[in-house]
């Protein structure tokens, strides 16, 4: 038996913005909800309320059962964690403490190999014994031959910054639904997984008796495993949710109903309250000339002040306007150029040629070489031309190749990062980066800034740093600064995957009228539609053209 219970969550940030308000639904035992909604009305924020990591103002969360989760990080560790520091990260409390006492007592006996030490160390590995820690390295074993296609005893020591964003979620996803933990949640499962994974995660959902809550924004996933969905709702006093009882399927139909009975009854009440005023003036203008009036004007008073202390019907949630504009410019016919190009230690050579204006999706398994391909272009290419540096300050580490790539006249490439890492922008406010430019755009006067902003749904977090916006709203922004930057090319690596969906339409309405070329890596099979040509990253080490979008290719075949 494992439900969660959430009632009435008021929570407030440290500057006293309410982010929720009086936010209750329950997840029912076995049920797979998911938890959607505009990035930034705080989806992670009550997560890790339920967790148990932040407590709210007011409100309380009920739960049973024991609880395994998957936190937002993961797809993101590039600090010193091992494999075996990720797998410990979903293991129950009681197991994950007595990984870390081994860890801590082996440290030790490095150090100072006395007989306290070595005390210290046996008594941590009686504890290891006794937590279950043998057994689950049995799962753990399996779990890293699914993930990684590694023996647990050959992946463990291996840093989690060499995995793939892709291969640390399936890591740790495989490990959960594993585990023994009977209440899942997890904070957007999807993102870094390519199709196969995804399509694996929906099989997992759907099969397993688990009781799962999941962020998530991938419109496929949610349309083939959710069964419930919680809306949080953006409202002037911070967001509310909306339960709706059934999938994805049925979800936008039921919430425009939703809405539109919202308008109706809010226009009744206007209706009945503009009536209500009325007669109480009429018998006001009356009472005064005639006494007799005076009880039917006390009257209209009372029912007026009963009206208005019940209050109008439910207000209409707020909608987000995001309005994306991608500019571009015109440059040579054949924008790249590969001949015989080789991703050492990836991808067998292959040759291709991008022209001005292609929209060209670039797919495959994780690990494949995709982003590395991405992160090529982005620095320029081979031997690059002053103007085909990018056009921001982003870090891009180089990519060792064979062959050349070469990108044609007047091409400026701008890079989305699909981890949103940017030193640049570290420590530094929005309207800061905006008022003062860079080498690569010009500085923006506060009213041009804050128009900016506005457009990309983003006025509120004017003041924050960049650090400590969510992950959708630093999507979008990097979005902002490619619009701003004059860029030709576009090189997209997963940019749906934080977006919401509104953020996600808007983005492919902004590509359909950018004047340029656009490259994009993604496992979005929703976004997939919008794009001309396919570049199929291969399990075979070959890279193939597709006109239909292949999402079947497995991982690549190498020595691992």
């Amino acid at each position: 038996m494992a439900h969660i219970d959430v009632s009435g969550i008021d929570y407030f940030l440290s500057d006293g913005t309410q982010l929720l308000n009086g936010v209750t639904f329950k997840v029912p035992d076995g049920t797979k909800t998911a938890l959607i909604g505009p990035n930034g009305t705080g989806k992670t924020t009550l997560f890790r309320i339920i967790a148990g990591d932040l407590v709210p103002d007011e409100g309380v969360v009920g739960r049973s059962g024991t609880m395994g989760i998957m936190r937002q990080f993961v797809g993101q560790v590039r600090d010193g964690s091992t494999v075996r520091d990720l797998l410990v990260s979903a293991a129950p409390p009681s197991l994950a403490a007595a990984a870390r006492e081994v860890d801590e007592a082996e440290l030790a006996m490095m150090e100072h190999d006395d007989e306290p030490t070595q005390m210290r160390y046996a008594q941590a590995i009686v504890d290891w014994g006794d937590a279950g820690g043998y057994d689950v390295e049995t799962v753990w074993d399996e779990v890293c031959m699914a993930a990684l296609g590694l023996p647990f005893d050959r992946a463990q020591h291996r840093p989690a910054s060499s995995l793939s964003g892709g291969e640390q979620k399936r890591l740790v996803l495989e490990a959960l639904f594993a585990g023994p933990d009977d209440l899942l949640l997890l904070d957007e499962p999807d993102n870094y997984l390519d199709v196969p994974g995804k399509r694996w995660l929906e099989e997992r959902l759907n099969d397993s008796k688990k009781t799962v809550f999941f962020i998530s924004h991938d419109r496929e996933l949610l349309n083939n495993a959710a069964g419930r969905i919680v809306t949080l709702e953006p409202g002037i006093n911070g967001a509310g949710a909306w339960i709706h009882g059934g999938g994805f399927g049925s979800y936008v139909e039921a919430r425009d109903d939703r809405n539109a009975r919202f308008e109706e009854l809010r226009k009744r009440w206007d209706e009945e309250h503009i009536k209500l005023k009325e007669l109480v003036n009429m018998y006001k203008n009356k009472a005064a000339f005639r006494s007799d009036m005076a009880n039917r004007y006390h009257a209209a008073q009372t029912r007026l002040a009963k009206f208005l202390e019940i209050g109008p019907p439910e207000a209409l949630p707020i909608e987000q306007n995001v309005q994306m504009r991608l500019k571009g410019g015109r440059t040579a016919k054949r924008a790249i150029v590969a001949e015989q190009l080789e991703l050492t230690g990836l991808m067998k050579p292959f040759s291709t040629e991008v022209w001005f204006g292609d929209r060209v999706g670039v797919l495959g398994s994780n690990g494949s070489g995709k982003s590395h391909f991405l992160r090529l272009l982005a620095t320029g290419g081979t031997d690059p031309e002053r103007e085909h540096l990018p056009v921001s300050d982003v870090e891009i580490a180089e990519v060792p190749h064979e062959g050349t790539v070469k990108l044609g006249a007047r091409i400026r490439p701008g890079f989305f990062a699909q981890t949103h890492v940017r030193p640049d922008l570290l420590g530094k406010t929005l309207l800061e980066i905006l008022h003062r430019g860079d080498e690569h755009r010009s500085g923006l006067g506060r009213e041009a800034a804050a128009g900016a902003l506005d457009g990309y749904g983003l006025a509120g977090q004017s003041e924050q740093k960049y650090e400590s916006l969510s992950g959708g709203q630093q999507a979008r922004f990097q979005i902002l600064l490619l619009q701003l930057s004059g860029a030709t090319l576009l090189l997209l690596d997963e940019p749906t995957d934080n977006l919401d969906l509104h953020s996600a339409e808007a983005l492919e309405r902004a590509i359909d009228h950018f004047e340029g070329t656009v490259l994009a890596v993604t496992h979005d099979r929703w976004f997939a539609r919008t794009f001309d040509r396919f570049l199929v990253f291969g399990s075979d080490g070959k890279v193939y053209e597709s006109a239909e979008p292949v999402w079947d290719e497995q991982r690549v075949e190498r020595i691992r």
